[in-house]
């Protein structure tokens, strides 16, 4: 049987270089806009504030943007944005500028807490218009349903998933991107590609996501590395950017899994960064799902280019292998260990990663909190058991 599906996008996803241009046309009827925005791409967007002031809107701009946006950063800025009193809500940045925008987009007028949003189908409106643009080929946020908040307290992160919070305008630019340091380029970037195989190898996957999917695998994993190495090559940049948006598509109607489960305490606890996590644990869960995914990772390595005469078993394993290696060779390094995680501190991970339910639920192997324990023991080692 194939599983049901509903799939809900943007009323409109503008993509190409210069496309971020048509944001003065898709906010002609509105007066006032709030935009947020990550400072690094103030200076790019400031002559479309200007048009936008010269044609007479009233723009009020906020560089408030925290990474992994704790929750008490969004309550920070909700005064002034309902003081604003905005008819336009626009997201510039990557994922946290572009979650922080679409919750804010639905709360500031609204007689709900954060609290009571958090969780799936929780938002009981928005009244606003809603844009985000992405300037990393990564979270795929600008057209998903979901949010993600830090709860600091509980050293955790937790999403926001509501068809409220899809925004009516996703603009994908890939010349938004070409500023973005090697590192984050990086880590970005394979949380990207980890969208797109948690889709694809997902319990609820189907035929309609799994294209999307494979389609981004084979262009993110053929280009990441150019454009970690080059950041002014636009046809690795545009690979990416169109990799990044195939993995974004993927995530409202069938989501991530185990990946990005057992990264949300290594956001929410250490700070490690939401593509630095997956990118790290990504080849571990993969080698845990190895048995329900044979098939599945032999078709992603050979969408990924790999040769050989291979059984599906050997093309899986190699599949494993060259992840890995795409991600080393990209910088990222190769265990727990190396970026300050204790040893000591697996069991109150996998504690907190088990609370994830939500995702866990999507992983085509059942995770056990021992079997957490065991990937998050072999992510600190560094080490395959094949």
């Amino acid at each position: 049987m194939i599983n049901p599906i509903t799939i809900n996008v943007p009323g409109s996803i503008e993509f190409g270089a210069g496309k971020i241009n048509t944001l003065t046309e898709h906010l002609k009827q509105n007066k006032r806009v709030f935009v947020l925005v990550d400072k690094p791409v103030v200076g790019i967007i400031k002559p479309i504030i200007v048009k936008l002031i010269d044609a007479g809107k009233k723009i009020e701009v906020s560089t408030e943007v925290v990474p992994e946006p704790p929750i008490e950063s969004l309550q920070k800025l909700l005064a002034p944005v309902k003081a604003f009193a905005p008819d336009a809500v626009v997201g510039i940045g990557g994922g946290s500028a572009m979650d922080l925008a679409k919750v804010t987009a639905v709360l500031f007028d609204s007689d709900q807490t954060t609290d009571e949003i958090i969780g799936i189908g929780n938002v009981n409106k928005r009244s606003v218009k809603l844009i985000t643009a992405s300037t990393t080929s990564g979270t795929g946020s600008e057209v998903t349903p979901i949010a993600v908040l830090t709860d600091t307290e509980a050293g955790l992160k937790k999403g926001v998933v509501s068809n409220h919070i899809i925004s009516d305008v996703a603009i994908v630019d890939p010349e938004l991107t070409v500023g973005m340091p090697p590192a984050v380029t990086a880590a970005t970037g394979m949380d990207a590609i980890t969208h797109c195989i948690e889709a694809y190898t997902n319990h609820f996957s189907h035929p309609l996501i799994d294209s999307l999917a494979l389609q981004g695998i084979k262009l993110m994993s053929n280009s990441l590395e150019a454009a970690v190495k080059n950041g002014d090559d636009l046809d690795a940049r545009a690979d990416m950017s169109l990799g990044s948006l195939y993995g974004g598509l993927c995530l409202g109607p069938v989501n991530t899994a185990a990946v990005h489960a057992l990264a949300y305490p290594l956001g929410g606890v250490f700070k490690i960064s939401h593509g630095m996590s997956n990118s790290l644990l990504l080849p571990f869960v993969m080698q845990f799902n190895l048995p329900s995914c044979i098939d599945k990772y032999a078709e992603i390595g050979q969408t990924m280019g790999l040769e050989g005469n291979l059984s599906n078993e050997s093309m899986a394993t190699a599949t494993i292998k060259a992840i890995r290696d795409l991600s080393s060779r990209c910088g990222i390094p190769g265990d727990l260990k190396s970026i300050g995680i204790p040893e000591s501190a697996i069991p109150e991970m996998a504690d907190a990663a088990m609370q994830v339910q939500r995702l866990l639920n999507n992983n085509p192997r059942e995770v056990t909190v021992e079997d957490a324990q065991a990937i998050y023991k072999q992510a600190y080692e560094g080490s395959f058991s094949f």
